[in-house]
């Protein structure tokens, strides 16, 4: 707390960018109180400062995760029904926004990005990311695993088609208190990503599958509201942004996979995140 409460001492801000997690919904199962004290209780450190100095408007990156599975394509009117801690810690900051608008008159704007990926992102996290996952795959020489036979669909995002959005919402007033699906229209395949990836980087396409996960098997979203009220379409194809993520991944160090040590409950771990967790 005393953390967040020296950021005002460079303040005061009018608005407040919330976009920090840990963002790793299968891993969030095993990681329950970790989970929830990273991604709800230190949202709610950093909502409570922005209530008391006086913040116009807290931009709140929040996830599709809050929608749970069978609610294709994702639509911002839908009954949230999370089942990974990840997106129940999501949804509960959702509805303290809602709540300390209707106390404090804190505006907010909520976005529910998906399946981001681009340049800068962490190449060394085995837990989170498969787009970054499968890169350091093949450029360590390695088979890209994939849980399940790879059908699994998602809408990958391209940063490019996110940041931008979510930076300038504050200052478009019809947006405020409203919630916002905001990333790519097409979903793809985990399998057919696997197949773009090896490509982009030039090495021949080598799979190993696991056990499948227990996991949504079909996210995506519709992005109407958000063109409607901010005007935003993405413009990044998946195979140019690929291109562009795999240009830069080529050009970094590449480290080894971090294992996260502090497990809670090893019991039911997939199958290739059980090495050093007993």
């Amino acid at each position: 707390m005393e953390f967040v409460e020296s950021l005002w001492r460079r303040g005061p801000f009018d608005f407040v960018y919330h976009l920090a997690a840990y963002a790793a919904e299968g891993l969030s199962h095993f990681v329950r109180r970790f989970n929830y004290e990273t991604n709800l209780l230190a949202s709610v450190n950093l909502l409570n400062a922005a209530v008391n100095h006086g913040t116009k408007c807290f931009v709140f990156t929040s996830s599709i995760a809050v929608y749970g599975r069978n609610q294709v394509p994702m639509r911002e009117d839908l009954t949230p029904h999370p089942e990974d801690p990840y997106g129940i810690s999501k949804l509960a900051v959702e509805l303290d926004l809602a709540a300390a608008h209707a106390m404090f008159g804190l505006d907010s704007i909520v976005f529910r990005p998906h399946n981001v990926y681009g340049e800068r992102q962490n190449l060394s996290d085995k837990y989170r990311n498969v787009i970054g996952i499968f890169m350091h795959q093949c450029l360590q020489g390695e088979p890209l695993t994939i849980f399940g036979d790879g059908r699994q669909t998602r809408a990958f995002s391209h940063v490019d088609d996110v940041a931008p959005v979510i930076a300038r919402a504050p200052l478009v007033r019809a947006a405020y208190n409203e919630i916002f699906n905001v990333g790519a229209d097409q979903p793809h395949t985990v399998l057919s990503i696997a197949e773009e990836v090896s490509r982009c980087l030039d090495v021949e396409l080598r799979v190993r599958h696991l056990p499948a996960r227990n996991e949504v098997v079909d996210a995506y979203a519709d992005h109407t509201k958000v063109r409607r009220v901010l005007g935003h379409a993405p413009t990044v194809s998946l195979e140019s942004g690929i291109r562009q993520m795999a240009a830069w991944a080529r050009s970094q160090p590449l480290e080894t996979p971090k294992e996260f040590f502090a497990i809670e409950v090893p019991k039911n771990m997939p199958v290739g995140w059980l090495s050093r967790t007993k």
